[in-house]
């Protein structure tokens, strides 16, 4: 009971800690990774010594790194970056080669070993996914054209980056043909494991999904089960369970459910993610850490420039704008996460020793802390530095068609509310949306040709895929006062806002909050109410020719009827 006893303790220190450092990193926009890195360090030997790695931290930090890769494989939707696919690859390719040269000769400069410096060189030449992505939700500009292009490298990247991890997993070589062979293998058996998830992921996944998406708890549980069973078989064929687990989650990415899926998981692989960097902190003691900690500061001073002109140097190479290879080169200077998940991986595997993996913290650290504002003040620095650059601007740039919503109607919810206004919307605008978390209407309005976001829209994903920020209409079934007060707080100032509410308070609250219109469901029914009582007593034939009217609406099978047409006659004379 002892040991049980000890490891809920350590739990709550480092859950209340991370919680505690996090809000301070809030506070300072930086990423929630160096909270957690910064929560081991301070936890562990290398400062307080009052947590230490445990083999149950030890395997929930295993699973950590799973779960990250799981997430990152659910993020990669193909289709979102195939229109730029062609020039991404062929800036993605000598970008990693040129930032591992630079890695490597860095560190040669600063006294390490050829190999710790062929190991440094790899491990650097990665930008940091979840730094880039969440900066730039947080500014919407994840379907710019720079961020657009920022994701698309970062896939290839983090596709490259899985393999070195599992080649680091295997542990460490004898000769340069041991690891070609092994290299081989891997790659023979990732090819294979791809080919039978892509089979599944079309003809398998969809059918299954379809029938249990309506069930929140049956979803979720399905989702965790194919990330585990793909966990199982890496590990049956001696593959490393972070290469299952990123193939589970590609699979699962390319379904119409993979925005909620990310929702929905969310809490489980934070925790798990979190478990995991602090672990590397854990592991350092103050020694490890700061051995290298002036190499540290002068190679970030180094790879941030040297990142930031290779970067610019091959994205205008490819015929982008001046601006958009300047937004999206200064968006990719930091040293990813990676670097730190490959370090670990590679002490683990006798690779290097644990000064290498201090050193590879700190730089992560110092590099993901500048880089964040760096983001976010990047068009005040590209207006600052555009006298400087401007002689690279060219007359030839290369037309990108975006496919992004401007200008469009978002509609929340299907049922009998907005069904007889989405012919009216479609009438109105080239773009109608729809959100809607039941399959049966998902399926409904996708064979009507409408574009259809599964998901809650409770969930700031969903919201953000609609792009409420720039549509011109939206109208919300929803009558729950929080969802429509989340809705009037993420669109712009331009948008013309429909809602519905129960009471006259709601009413009035999202009137204040900025609601253009609230229809009031309960006091339309009763004013309808009141109209058919009077005909009743004073004309029974018009009563009689609207009931009529309203049976003959309901048994028509009309999914979408034109309400417009049927507001003339009846009790509506």
């Amino acid at each position: 009971m002892v040991p049980q006893l000890a490891l809920a303790t350590d739990l709550a220190i480092i859950l209340m800690s991370a919680a505690t450092i996090s809000f301070i990193a809030k506070q300072t926009d930086q990423p929630t990774i160096v909270a957690y890195l910064l929560t081991g360090l301070l936890l562990g030997p290398a400062v307080l010594g009052v947590v230490t790695s445990s083999d149950t931290t030890a395997t929930m930090a295993e699973l950590g790194l799973a779960f990250l890769l799981f997430l990152l494989g659910i993020k990669m939707r193909i289709g979102d970056i195939k229109h730029i696919l062609r020039p991404v690859v062929t800036i993605s390719l000598p970008q990693m080669v040129l930032v591992c040269l630079t890695g490597m000769a860095t560190a040669l400069l600063l006294g390490f070993s050829i190999w710790d410096a062929l190991l440094i060189g790899l491990v650097v030449m990665y930008s940091s996914t979840a730094v880039v992505i969440k900066m730039l939700t947080n500014k919407d500009e994840v379907t710019s054209l720079p961020g657009k292009i920022d994701v698309g490298i970062l896939i290839i990247q983090d596709i490259v980056v899985v393999i070195l991890l599992t080649l680091l997993a295997s542990g460490r070589p004898d000769s340069v043909a041991d690891v070609g062979t092994t290299l081989l293998t891997i790659l023979g058996l990732i090819a294979s494991i791809g080919l039978v998830t892509a089979a599944a992921s079309r003809y398998i996944l969809p059918k299954i999904f379809r029938r249990i998406a309506d069930n929140k708890d049956v979803f979720f549980l399905v989702s965790i089960a194919w990330a585990f069973l793909f966990i199982f078989v890496s590990k049956e064929l001696d593959l490393s369970i972070e290469m299952g687990a990123f193939i589970a989650g590609v699979a699962l990415a390319q379904l119409p459910y993979s925005t909620e899926l990310r929702e929905r998981i969310a809490p489980l692989t934070d925790l798990f993610i979190l478990t995991f960097f602090v672990s590397i902190g854990l592991q350092l003691d103050a020694a490890a850490l700061f051995i290298y900690w002036q190499e540290a500061i002068i190679a970030a001073m180094i790879l941030m420039p040297a990142k930031f002109l290779i970067f610019f140097a091959l994205t205008n190479w490819q015929g982008f704008s001046l601006e958009t290879a300047f937004l999206g080169s200064a968006n990719m200077i930091q040293v990813s996460e990676f670097a730190l998940v490959a370090g670990a991986v590679a002490v683990t595997g006798g690779f290097i020793e644990e000064p290498i993996l201090g050193f590879l913290s700190l730089l992560a650290i110092l590099t993901m802390s500048v880089s964040v504002y760096v983001i976010k003040y990047n068009h005040q620095l590209y207006e600052r530095f555009y006298p400087y650059i401007s002689f690279w601007e060219s007359d030839d740039e290369r037309v990108i068609e975006q496919e992004k919503y401007r200008d469009h109607a978002v509609v929340i919810g299907y049922d009998a509310v907005t069904r007889g206004t989405l012919p009216v919307l479609d009438e109105f605008y080239d773009e109608v949306v729809v959100i809607d978390r039941q399959i049966a209407h998902v399926e409904i309005l996708t064979d009507a040709g409408y574009d259809v976001i599964y998901g809650d829209f409770r969930h700031t994903e969903i919201r953000k895929q609609a792009r409420l920020m720039h549509a011109d209409f939206v109208l919300s079934s929803s009558a729950e006062p929080d969802v429509n007060k989340a809705l009037l707080g993420d669109v712009g100032e331009g948008t013309t806002v429909f809602v519905e509410a129960e009471w006259d308070d709601d009413a009035r609250d999202l009137y204040a909050h900025g609601a253009h219109y609230v229809v009031m469901s309960p006091q339309l029914t009763a004013e309808r109410l009141a109209e058919y009582l009077e005909a009743y007593f004073v004309d029974r034939a018009t009563f009689t020719d609207a009931i009529e009217t309203d049976i003959a609406r309901m048994s028509r099978s009309d999914l979408f009827p034109q309400t417009s047409e049927e507001m003339e006659g009846g009790l509506d004379e």
